[in-house]
């Protein structure tokens, strides 16, 4: 390690709170970043430059813990992947329906990618918007082309009409080809439900009201109404076709804010709202079940006047834990705010110190990747070094399935032409929920005891049945740990072994 770097590092330890220190880190926690590209950082790239883009991102965030990439694949009607419903995306090929030459799938080979690195892979879409401001020429192929008349325009965009029936189900065939083509482990939907608010434009669905009313006398009722059928219905479209693939949503921060004589959870707050705005009711969501995970994009900073995010953690915590509970974090702001209670650092570890007080929070998700991956104010350096210095598994959905795997079989250690490995054998499966897809290899050494619950003896998370072993002089007795994992990051029993280092 070089002089340079071990000042870097000992500066952000000094910069951190010591109580943000001594929090233990968690056995499990989602650690995400969103990777999107409606900013049009790919566009044009091409597929060599893309690649080696992302290769260089993906490195840069598993050094720094991450567990988990969303992937926005579907941005206004196309696609970043090969679709037999809908054209390429200008924000992969610079015009939309081009395919991308010389020919790949970015969707598919992120997967591998992904996967490669032990992270989780989250295909991200946004179900309504249908074209964005900056797009000024649709393909052929392209839904609102195919048929207008389900689509409505406003503040210069198009919008799958939500009130329609005939939108949900495509949609949600949508939904189902990613599911059952790729192998994808979410399906994530990002914070764009009915549009948002421009000054002095009404959304234009009075014709789809007079038709479509469902008996329902308040149009902001309605809307809601509308916006929960789909959300039903995407649940319902993706576990039907594969049982362990999450879906999640990623709303606006503000559910509601507080109002007297109000009768809905509103937070201390002041700025647009979920419920009353984009007539997103995630709570009602939480409640019935239909997400697996919820991500509320909780941009701001502590001490912001209209949307404290200390007020905003808490909220969601307190009426939104029915489901595992992420918090989407903003590096950049994040990274320039000084925190109130100590200015000589900035917000990250207070947030972090908050986030990990609350048993209802799972994990936080980085707002952007490559922002993350700039490392600005020491951030990546901090997770890196003190918040994800050890792996973390991914939070357990047990209301999807809580059947572990069995026991690794055959452990041993033994020596190879590339040195002391340590082999096992795949546990035997009844069900595919219960196949092994990952290994957790654990380290112990002579007097520790073996406590597979402290992230701190992981020494690796894989999908092979070997690792190679540290081998030095022979003198020093370790245990190592293997369990297995499946889909769904249930563990199995360990099974050990002792081996001479």
């Amino acid at each position: 390690m070089t002089i340079r770097k071990l000042l870097t590092i000992l500066g952000v330890l000094l910069a951190l709170p010591m109580t943000s220190q001594t929090i233990p880190a968690p056995k499990r926690e989602f650690r995400g970043a969103w990777i999107q590209c409606v900013n049009g950082q790919f566009q044009g790239l091409g597929r060599d430059r893309m690649q080696a883009t992302l290769s260089r991102q993906l490195d840069q965030l598993k050094a720094c813990g991450i567990n988990a990439i969303i992937f926005q694949v579907r941005a206004e009607g196309d696609a970043l992947y090969q679709s037999p419903y809908e054209p390429w995306s200008r924000f992969l090929t610079g015009r939309q329906g081009t395919p991308p030459q010389p020919y790949w799938d970015p969707l598919a080979w992120m997967i591998e990618q992904c996967h490669a690195r032990g992270m989780e892979l989250h295909a991200w879409i946004n179900p309504y918007r249908a074209k964005t401001k900056g797009t000024t020429q649709l393909a052929s192929n392209h839904p609102y082309v195919q048929h207008p008349e389900r689509f409505f325009a406003y503040d210069n965009q198009l919008y799958f009409d939500p009130g329609l029936e005939e939108n949900r189900r495509y949609i949600c065939q949508i939904a189902a080809d990613i599911v059952r083509r790729y192998d994808i482990d979410g399906l994530h939907m990002d914070d764009y439900f009915y549009p948002y608010p421009a000054a002095g434009q009404a959304i234009p669905d009075d014709a789809t009201y007079r038709t479509h009313p469902n008996g329902i006398a308040s149009r902001a009722n309605w809307r809601r109404y509308n916006v929960n059928l789909l959300v039903q219905a995407l649940y319902d479209t993706v576990h039907t076709v594969k049982p362990w693939v999450k879906f999640g949503i990623s709303p606006f921060g503000i559910y509601h804010n507080a109002k007297p004589g109000s009768n809905i959870p509103g937070s201390d707050t002041r700025g647009l709202q979920n419920y009353d705005d984009l007539y997103a009711d995630v709570l009602y969501w939480v409640d019935k079940g239909w997400v697996d995970y919820v991500m509320p994009q909780v941009y701001w900073e502590i001490g912001h006047k209209a949307a404290d995010y200390e007020t905003l953690v808490k909220w969601w915590a307190r009426y939104a834990g029915g489901r595992p509970l992420i918090i989407g974090q903003d590096v950049l702001r994040t990274a320039k705010a000084a925190d109130p209670a100590n200015p000589a650092s900035h917000q990250l570890p207070r947030k972090m110190q908050l986030q990990r007080s609350l048993p209802a929070v799972n994990g936080s998700c980085q707002w952007y990747a490559a922002s993350l991956v700039d490392n600005p104010g020491n951030y990546a350096t901090a997770l890196s070094k003190v918040y994800h210095r050890y792996p973390a598994l991914q939070p357990l959905m047990p209301f999807i399935d809580d059947e572990a795997p069995k026991k690794v079989r055959r452990l041993k250690d033994v020596w190879t032409s590339d040195g002391l490995m340590l082999f096992w054998t795949a546990p035997k499966a009844k069900h595919y929920m219960d196949v092994a897809q990952q290994y957790v290899v654990y380290r112990f050494a002579p007097g520790e005891k073996i406590d597979t619950s402290d992230p701190s003896h992981i020494v690796a998370v894989t999908r092979h049945t070997y690792y190679k072993l540290p081998y030095n002089d022979g003198r020093t007795k370790y245990t190592y740990v293997v369990t297995a994992l499946d889909r769904l990051q249930n563990e199995s029993k360990p099974a050990k072994e002792k081996v001479k280092l």
